[in-house]
């Protein structure tokens, strides 16, 4: 493969500022692979998609990148990600950042995924895709700060840079239509990265956002799961471990475990070990690897520094200035759906206009309501491509065919 280090006068050290790019943020790229369209149709065929439902028009180039972006303490770092360029697009394109889902594992695998794939559906029609690995993951420096708002927004941000600076040289156009989306962890990211881009970099406009199942209320609905059985336990180690870098919450964060988890989790939270490793030892409540103590801080003291981490981190408080779409299903067993009715509820609050809420699935769980939901965001980003100011549903044809296509997709 073909690498090529565009980094040419500065070196690189974790004591230099983040804030020191002297605006260069790529370092490198290199050439991943080629899907076609007839690959993707393929593809479509044997997982019975409906041509209307998603008529490739373009092959799809993908790079791996490399870019500085900065660690919670301002300090310069790398991180990674990939872009999908569709070939042969006559006119500008607009520009989607997909942000993926949790991650627990560092690297990337060798073959595409099923988010590469919902990176793909964007690609072949016409999109410019962005799928950062975020902060701590692909073969990035540091690890993943879980659920944190400014550590998720400022991987979007210097990637969106660093492909500006790409794009010369891919010689890709883009018109100044920027859009941002994800599922689950990239639901919150998403609009994470909207909030942070509209707090630091007005040099950057968000057209829309739409946010899928992602956990916006930190400190009220999704704390709820802490309390009962829960598939996915490895979420709580995840995010007080990232939690417990940037707030100091503990000096050590194996005391706020109950034994034997004290001496399990930090062990496992190295990057090497898959979720499903991780659940497998842990316990189904996932209240009951934390000790009594700060459990109950956790309830009754509301200056408890958890608290103060959750409440900094929950998206239900801000006033966007653009539209934004929060997808959800009802039946969803990782997300409760309510965390998007409570940041819409908070948005509008606050003042903001056009916050929509889209029911995708209420059958579905958390994994199946992921293609329904990205579709619908999709169709609401097509909408702004056909000229809507605020954005509407999209299509009715492709509206129905989905509509058709949940008939057939059994819970």
């Amino acid at each position: 493969m073909k690498e090529i280090f565009l980094l040419a006068l500065l070196g690189l050290s974790l004591g230099v500022s983040a804030l020191d790019f002297s605006g260069n943020r790529m370092v490198s790229y290199t050439f991943w692979k080629t899907v076609s369209k007839e690959e993707l149709r393929e593809k479509m065929k044997k997982n019975h998609v409906p041509k209307s439902l998603l008529n490739p028009k373009y092959d799809v180039d993908i790079y791996d990148i490399t870019y500085k972006s900065c660690w919670h303490d301002s300090t310069c770092i790398l991180a990674s990600g990939l872009v999908f360029v569709p070939k042969g697009v006559q006119k500008p394109m607009a520009e989607v950042v997909y942000h993926h889902g949790t991650r627990v594992e560092k690297g990337r695998k060798k073959n595409i995924g099923g988010v590469d794939y919902l990176c793909l559906a964007l690609a072949v029609d016409g999109y410019l895709v962005l799928q950062p690995d975020y902060i701590g993951l692909g073969h990035g420096d540091k690890f993943h700060l879980y659920q944190q708002y400014k550590s998720l927004g400022q991987a979007s941000v210097d990637m969106i840079y660093a492909v500006r600076e790409l794009n010369d040289t891919l010689h890709v156009k883009l018109n100044e239509q920027l859009f941002l989306t994800g599922y689950s962890e990239g639901g919150y990211a998403a609009v994470a990265a909207n909030k942070y881009i509209q707090e630091s970099y007005p040099d950057i406009k968000v057209t829309a956002t739409a946010g899928c199942s992602g956990a916006y209320d930190m400190r009220g609905v999704q704390s709820e799961v802490m309390f009962q059985k829960y598939s996915h336990p490895h979420y709580l180690p995840f995010l007080l471990h990232g939690l417990n870098e940037v707030y100091r919450i503990v000096p050590d964060i194996s005391v706020i475990y109950k034994p034997p988890y004290d001496s399990i989790i930090p062990a496992m939270m190295d990057g090497t070990h898959s979720f499903k490793e991780i659940d497998g030892v842990l316990p189904e409540v996932p209240k009951d690897m934390i000790r009594d103590t700060f459990v109950n801080l956790f309830l009754n003291d509301p200056d408890f520094i958890l608290n103060k981490a959750l409440n900094d981190n929950s998206l239900c408080h801000w006033k966007p200035e653009n539209p934004i779409l929060l997808c959800y299903c009802e039946s969803d067993e990782q997300v409760n759906y309510r965390n998007s009715i409570v940041a819409r509820e908070g948005m509008m609050q606050l003042g903001a206009k056009h916050i929509t809420l889209r029911q995708s699935g209420k059958k579905y769980g958390h994994n199946k309501c992921a293609m329904f939901a990205s579709t619908y965001a999709q169709l609401y980003f097509d909408s702004f491509r056909k000229g809507s100011k605020y954005g509407t549903k999209g299509s009715a044809g492709k509206r129905f065919l989905l509509a058709l296509a949940k008939l057939a997709v059994k819970p």
